[in-house]
């Protein structure tokens, strides 16, 4: 049955690293003035000749966010259920490796984590927790999820992929989206940055949004970790597998989020290093070649940032996260996953939001995004 191997196995990096170094301004411009982009616009306007028209990338990307998601911000915040982990990963504080003091939630806890929640505001919670199957395994999601479904109007996941039949138990037991994140596309290094592990199974994790798109998940998220590989290549096969799914779920909505690695127990230093301006013009690219995809900006990046991509293409941000399991009110000291940047309150975040002269939605999904 087809999956995106397929499509990711007509493509070389190296092929794709030649390729952006060789794009023109004149190349750009035809990409900027198309109604209608492909994937070879995408890296027309991701690509270094891009980045002396990166003012103009940003009107236009504002005005296409606006034309189709409104003036609206969904915020969302994460819930992480533990830090146990199988996986050796070289940049997370939760890797096997990390002498650390390990934490998994209980239903009480979990309830207090989602109390301190509900009193800010929130109702869009993220789940996510590190993969240790025999601890936190699927009956533990199912659990945790038909604990919160009842307090919360959608549940998004964030956890170790799973099989088709997982996910289409998850989607039943009330599952709205599943984020899993490649980390880099670059299957010669993959294994360097996951040397012990399922996660170390590159193949296996390509395939996954196809198993939650088979699965008939509402809405998937993808991303790369910015910093392992060259930024550009990465999203460019980001972007591509995105394309595809698009096309072969077509029922699905979708996302795209935009981690930079940030300090935590243990890490390697980031490879590559990604300016804001940078990712600026990432994230202006990905808005103007497909106007349909929600853009999440996390509290990862810092204040300032996060201050001007209210307007400039984002339609989701997180605020007032933590990273550590119990983060909330059940153990505020135990180990972060990585650093937040942006520390602010909900209530600061939601004023920056007003500010811009944008809404800070905490209703339904559906409706926020429709404008409504």
């Amino acid at each position: 049955m087809k999956s995106f191997t397929s499509v990711f196995e007509q493509y070389l990096w190296d092929d794709i690293k030649y390729r952006l170094e060789k794009v023109t301004p004149a190349d750009v411009e035809r990409s900027l003035h198309k109604t209608s982009r492909t994937i070879d616009d995408f890296l027309n306007l991701i690509s270094p000749a891009a980045a002396g028209k990166l003012e103009v990338m940003a009107g236009m990307a504002q005005r296409l966010t606006q034309k189709r998601f409104g003036k609206t911000i969904q915020l969302y915040a994460p819930l992480y259920l533990s830090n146990e982990c199988q996986n050796i990963c070289t940049y997370c504080g939760f890797s096997l490796d990390n002498p650390i003091k390990r934490k998994t939630l209980s239903d009480t806890e979990l309830m207090m984590e989602a109390s301190v929640l509900k009193s800010m505001g929130v109702n869009h919670v993220l789940l996510v927790s590190g993969e240790a199957n025999k601890t936190v395994g699927i009956s533990y999601f199912m659990n945790a999820v038909k604990l919160l479904k009842p307090h919360f109007a959608n549940i998004s996941i964030e956890v170790q992929p799973l099989s088709e039949e997982k996910y289409r138990q998850l989607h039943e037991t009330g599952v709205d989206a599943v984020l899993v994140y490649q980390e880099t596309y670059h299957q010669e290094v993959y294994k360097k940055y996951h040397p012990k592990g399922k996660k170390s199974n590159f193949g296996f994790r390509l395939e996954t949004p196809d198993r939650i798109g088979k699965a008939g998940i509402h809405k998937m998220g993808l991303g790369v970790l910015l910093g392992l590989e060259d930024w550009r290549v990465d999203s460019f096969f980001n972007a591509l597998h995105i394309d595809y799914l698009q096309k072969q779920y077509w029922k699905s909505r979708f996302s795209v989020s935009f981690p930079r690695l940030r300090p935590a127990e243990g890490i390697t230093e980031p490879n590559f290093i990604m300016s804001d301006k940078d990712l600026l013009q990432l994230i202006c690219a990905y808005r103007i070649w497909n106007e349909d995809l929600e853009i999440s900006i996390s509290t990862r990046e810092n204040e300032t940032f996060r201050n001007h991509i209210v307007s400039l293409g984002a339609t989701a941000m997180s605020a007032a996260s933590k990273t550590n399991p119990g983060g909330y009110a059940v153990d505020k000291e135990s180990l972060e996953q990585f650093e937040t940047s942006d520390e602010r309150s909900m209530e600061e975040i939601k004023s920056i939001i007003r500010k811009a002269g944008y809404d800070p939605v905490m209703k339904d999904w559906d409706a926020a995004y429709s404008g409504i």
